[in-house]
């Protein structure tokens, strides 16, 4: 991702500033909410009840000549030779206008960088004010996430204290005949002159300005509630010279926002924040605004509604497909958005959803339109995709989303059903898929991606409501649709299925939870936000102890607090699944070769499908790892019996630390040491081209984000919570390292010689104690491990960069902290104890006769005793 419009900013406020006593006057005597339905505070005109005074002016057709070329709409925009004029009617003066940028063409530079066509940035909220005493119209940006009633006394303390900044100005050029509209000169909004509502290079973080000379306006059109400017914009970069096509539209708001529905931490939504204020209250309300699209029965089905009938919304969501889209591509992106039909069935519509292709042979259709909803295909090497939306801050009501459709995501979807099912499934084998085999996993990208523009987050708990074995069954997974009971989960493709199981159906759908999540947020009630919250939570509850319908949010993959809300995993035991993910790589490395073979070509295909496989390896030990200081965070209300916070039990914890002493840190032959690697090294693409990895320094590298991960404080700290809280069932600091020591260090203890690779692994782990431990004391001079190795080798999906609003800082995120005064924290006492007890191992064992072994012991000693002198 990733937009959802809702950044909010402390310090730029929402409430338009009055300028006139006798408008405030009138205001206080009005009852109405800001922002709702009557907004009396918003009126922006200091001569709002006087005669326009248009002397000294320049009459109308001095400004607007007969050589004005004009277009009607919103508000009538006229172009006189090179300047661009608006004729704003005095009636828009104070409404709401949301500001929507896009990106309409980019240079090879940005393109390189994934930042494409049809991407959105820097969206807000602007009035137009009038002052006829300066004679200018002043531009005030605003962030509506307040309300108050009108005729309560906080009002004016709410309208004091969160003044709007004004942004722009404008001199005002003319009136029209009856003086129902003014005229000012906009050329600068569009020019390069100035960026006061667009600034793209910052934006993207670009150091440089556009040059005047070298911008121009392309053009602008107005249409009924929009106005749509493009410009082409150049800066110099670095001593280059960057050209980017914009399209900024100017979106009328309505002047009653839709009802809101508040969010709830039980569903996964994406939200945008609204604060309440009232003389009634106790305390300030803070609510989080669920985002949707206004869905609505026609008032003529309305009876017929809520009787329980299936009726056509008022206003349908329809998608446009990007004529640039291959033809062959195009029906699978289509039925990935109408699959969701079924799911707005649960919210009692039918037909929702819709989509079209774009049409060829209308002037007037844009797909940076903020009219049109698009899935806009990129050429570009990058390999993703992405549905971000554009929102009503006042009411998070989505007003067009943009679906991202990088050319090049079909190279990662090749990788993954490569190494994830090519052991079961022959078709899935090599360098070039069948277009019916690639279009199903088309749809299954099209219809997660269209979830996000829905509302939906990620919703990666959803895959643990299955039993691994389950997901084995023929019977069992044709039944449910695929992975897992969300497609909003990164649950990909069936990993778990074992040749001969005859499992078919091993993509992702569009499950249960989807269908609730949607009947939840879209089923229409015509209530005020506060009325629903009973229903809703009934709903909620209705489903609290059926795993099927739970949310996981997202996590970060190398710290996961809850082990059942992860990316890439499936099911509900992550030590069998990756099991049986391994017995399936094994399967498959050994057909690398025999795989990607072409006659007359590299073995660079060979090399990226075994850097696959070591991704897809890397990934199964972090979902394990996750279950060591795991704990199950289960968002819960008054009257359920569940607990909130549950310590994965000690089994399962000493399971995981099993895991991975023999899968990962016991580096394994068959992924390390192959005849691939006689041809080619494992090969991952970047930027900056492929970079080719030797086996042990690879191994090496991933395992040294495996120990540092381990033992990092917060892991740590979450175990130690855990022995407080349950004593000796708890899976404790102490059996955590005494389990890695027996484990990592068990040929020494036996006296036995160490090979290249268990040398590096037992330097890998005495590394990670040494490092933790500096970091942990806050040492100036405390060492880092080496970033040059990804800590996970696979790609991920919606990952978005222009906007910090946009899907990936998902609002309804949790914060837990298991944070301690690290230098006084046992985790330290463990650490330095661990190395205690090693030095006095390794002495024992240092006489060994293997050389190499006995110079490894040695290292190893000196530094240890180095780091635990060393002041």
């Amino acid at each position: 991702m990733h937009a959802n419009y809702r950044k909010l900013l402390w310090l730029l406020p929402c409430v338009a500033l009055v300028t006139s006593a006798d408008v405030m006057a009138q205001s206080k005597k009005k009852h109405g909410w800001f922002f709702g339905k009557k907004t009396p505070a918003v009126v922006a005109d200091t001569t709002a009840k006087k005669k326009t005074d248009t002397k000294g002016m320049k009459p109308y057709k001095e400004v607007i000549t007969a050589d004005a070329v004009t277009v009607d709409g919103l508000f009538k925009v006229h172009r006189v030779k090179t300047d661009y004029y608006f004729e704003i009617p005095l009636k828009l003066a104070g409404r709401q206008i949301l500001v929507v940028n896009k990106l309409s063409k980019v240079p090879e530079q940005l393109n390189e960088a994934g930042v494409n066509k049809g991407m959105n940035y820097a969206n807000m909220v602007i009035t137009f004010e009038r002052d006829t005493l300066l004679n200018k119209i002043f531009l005030r940006k605003q962030n509506p996430f307040l309300e108050v009633p009108a005729n309560n006394a906080i009002a004016q303390s709410v309208a004091d204290n969160f003044i709007p900044s004004l942004i722009d100005q404008f001199k005002i050029e003319a009136y029209n005949k009856d003086t129902s509209a003014f005229v000012v000169n906009v050329s600068k909004l569009f020019d390069g002159s100035n960026s006061s509502i667009n600034n793209v290079f910052e934006s993207l973080g670009l150091p440089g300005s556009p040059i005047k000379d070298l911008s121009r306006i392309r053009g602008i059109k107005s249409f009924q509630d929009n106005v749509v400017a493009k410009s082409e914009l150049t800066a110099k970069i670095t001593g280059v010279e960057v050209s980017i096509e914009t399209t900024t539209n100017l979106v009328l708001l309505s002047e009653q926002p839709m009802k809101p529905r508040f969010a709830d931490r039980r569903v996964g939504l994406f939200t945008t924040p609204r604060w309440y204020f009232s003389d009634a209250q106790h305390k300030l309300e803070q609510r989080e605004l669920i985002t949707r699209w206004r869905l609505e029965p026609k008032p003529e089905d309305l009876q017929r509604y809520k009787n329980g009938e299936l009726v056509e919304p008022k206003k349908p969501i329809v998608y446009y497909i990007d004529a640039s889209t291959p033809a062959q591509w195009r029906p699978y992106i289509k039925a990935g958005i109408e699959d969701w039909q079924k799911a707005f069935e649960a919210a009692g519509f039918k037909n929702a959803i819709i989509a079209k292709d774009a049409p060829t042979n209308d002037p007037d259709f844009d797909g940076d339109d903020a009219r049109y909803s698009v899935v806009t295909y990129a050429a570009s090497a990058k390999a993703n995709a992405m549905g971000p939306s554009v929102i009503d801050p006042r009411s998070g009501e989505i007003l067009e989303a943009d679906i991202i459709w990088w050319h090049n995501v079909m190279s990662t979807l090749h990788s993954w059903i490569r190494i994830q099912t090519g052991a079961i499934d022959p078709r899935a084998r090599g360098n070039h898929f069948s277009d019916s085999l690639m279009g199903h996993a088309i749809r299954f990208v099209s219809s997660h991606e269209v979830g996000h523009t829905l509302g939906l987050q990620h919703n990666m708990g959803s895959s643990y409501a299955f039993d691994v074995d389950s997901l084995r069954s023929p019977g069992f997974t044709a039944r449910m649709g695929g992975t897992a009971p969300s497609i909003m989960d990164y649950a990909r493709f069936n990993y778990v299925a074992q040749p001969g199981d005859n499992v078919t159906q091993i993509t992702p759908a569009i499950g249960v939870y989807d269908k609730f999540a949607i009947g939840w947020a879209y089923r229409y009630t015509g209530q005020n936000p506060h009325d629903e919250l009973p229903e809703l939570n009934k709903q909620l509850r209705a489903h609290e102890n059926d795993p099927l319908y739970a949310f996981g949010e997202q996590q970060d993959i190398r710290d996961a607090i809850d082990p059942r809300a992860q990316i890439e995993d499936l099911g509900n035991d992550a030590v069998k699944a990756s099991r049986y993910g391994l017995q399936n790589l094994k399967r498959i490395v050994p057909q690398i070769l025999s795989w990607t073979r072409e006659e007359g070509h590299t073995y660079d295909e060979a090399g990226k499908m075994l850097n696959s496989a070591i991704g897809q390896w890397n990934q199964y030990g972090y979902h394990v790892m996750a279950s060591v200081g795991g704990i199950y965070v289960t968002p819960t209300v008054f009257g359920q019996q569940q607990n909130s916070y549950v310590h994965v039990p000690k089994k399962k914890q000493q399971e995981a630390v099993k895991y991975l002493l023999e899968e990962v840190f016991n580096t394994p032959a068959w992924l390390f040491k192959n005849e691939i690697y006689a041809k080619s090294y494992p090969i991952k693409e970047s930027p900056i081209g492929n970079i080719e990895y030797g086996a042990l320094v690879y191994a090496k590298g991933l395992q040294s984000f495996f120990f540092y991960d381990v033992l990092r404080d917060e892991r740590l700290s979450r175990m130690m919570e855990n022995e407080a809280a349950n004593g000796s069932a708890a899976y404790t600091v102490s059996d955590l390292m005494r389990d890695l020591h027996n484990g990592l260090f068990a040929k020494t203890i036996k006296g036995q010689a160490l090979d290249i690779f268990e040398r590096n692994s037992q330097k890998g782990f005495v590394d990670a104690l040494i490092v933790s431990i500096d970091k942990s004391v806050a040492r100036p001079d405390a060492k880092k491990l080496q970033e040059e190795f990804a800590p996970a080798a696979m790609d991920h999906f919606c990952t978005f960069a222009l906007q910090p609003q946009q899907q990936e800082a998902e609002r309804a995120s949790r914060n837990l902290q298991y944070f301690s005064i690290h230098r006084v924290s046992d985790a330290v006492s463990a650490k330095r104890g661990e190395m205690v007890r090693l030095i006095q191992l390794l002495n024992s064992r240092k006489n060994t006769s293997d050389r190499a072994t006995a110079d490894h012991y040695n290292d190893l000693v000196i530094r240890m005793q180095q780091a635990l002198n060393n002041k």
